[in-house]
């Protein structure tokens, strides 16, 4: 950015909204608000959407909603696609690899991430969302069996009704809800995080599963992990309130940085799924 646009300093953010320049920073780095431009002279540089969003973010969190719930709602109100946990995440980490991959494929990835959070993690929050009420029932032993041990459990699908009282809980998707499109699986946890993440170009809900195809992002990076619980949770809380309350304080907390190893087998897996998903292309042909 050009030092002579008209842009706000962090100075001028800070007189327009009454939040230090000190927090304003913090905010930053552990919720990815604001989102400033740097100018040539490497100095942060703010828009007038900053400054509402600032704003609107001080205006939910006096209601009483914790930090992370009240960064959603403030987003929620500046996008069209506030309901996406895939959107949402491509839009803070737009370095994160998309690959097109086929259902099984994606089950194959959800299914081992939920088998090592079985395994390695202690009082995981899970999160899951399956499109559909069918897809669900054909999980339901298995989630029923991993929610056992988990802190939270939540899951979205276009259910008959909400089921607050059972285990998951499960929380119905209106037929309108762009979460309808997504496949979810979040596991996070400070022992063993991990999350994927697919999005259904529309119209395809009715094709046969062998044909079906998501545009799939996943990680194991505890950030990008606490980024798309705290995605989901804002999402939950809009279906119904207070749902994610036991597990607000810990998705509050800023989770330790990835292993360098964590990367590295993260890059042989991602090679892998590009291999695994030219092979079944080649089979469909």
């Amino acid at each position: 950015m050009d030092d002579a646009t008209t842009a706000l300093s962090i100075g001028e953010l800070a007189r327009r909204t009454g939040v230090p320049a000190g927090t304003l920073r913090s905010w930053e780095r552990r919720y990815g608000v604001p989102h400033p431009a740097r100018a040539v002279s490497g100095h942060r540089r703010y828009s007038e959407a900053d400054v509402e969003l600032v704003l609107e973010t001080l205006r939910h969190r006096s209601s009483g909603l914790p930090m992370p719930m009240a960064v959603e709602r403030a987003r929620s109100n500046q996008s069209t696609h506030h309901h996406s946990v895939y959107a949402g995440l491509r839009h803070r980490y737009p370095g994160l690899k998309v690959q097109s991959l086929s259902k099984a494929a994606v089950l194959a990835l959800s299914r081992a991430i939920e088998d090592e959070c079985c395994v390695r993690a202690e009082l995981p929050v899970l999160f899951a969302g399956f499109q559909e009420d069918q897809h669900f029932r054909a999980s339901e032993k298995r989630w029923t069996d991993l929610s056992r041990t988990a802190r939270s459990a939540v899951v979205f699908a276009r259910f008959e009704e909400t089921a607050a009282a059972e285990r998951p809980v499960r929380l119905r998707l209106p037929d309108d809800s762009a979460l309808r499109r997504e496949w979810i699986l979040i596991c996070d946890a400070p022992d063993y995080p991990g999350c994927v993440v697919g999005w259904e170009r529309p119209g395809r809900l009715a094709q046969a599963d062998a044909s079906r195809r998501f545009e799939t992002l996943w990680s194991v990076d505890p950030q990008v992990v606490r980024d798309a619980a705290r995605l989901f949770a804002a999402a939950a809380e809009q279906l119904r309130p207070g749902v994610c309350a036991e597990v607000m304080p810990l998705l509050e907390r800023t989770p330790p940085p990835s292993s360098p190893q964590t990367l590295n087998a993260s890059a042989v897996l991602d090679r892998m799924l590009e291999y695994v998903a030219a092979a079944a292309e080649r089979g469909l042909r």
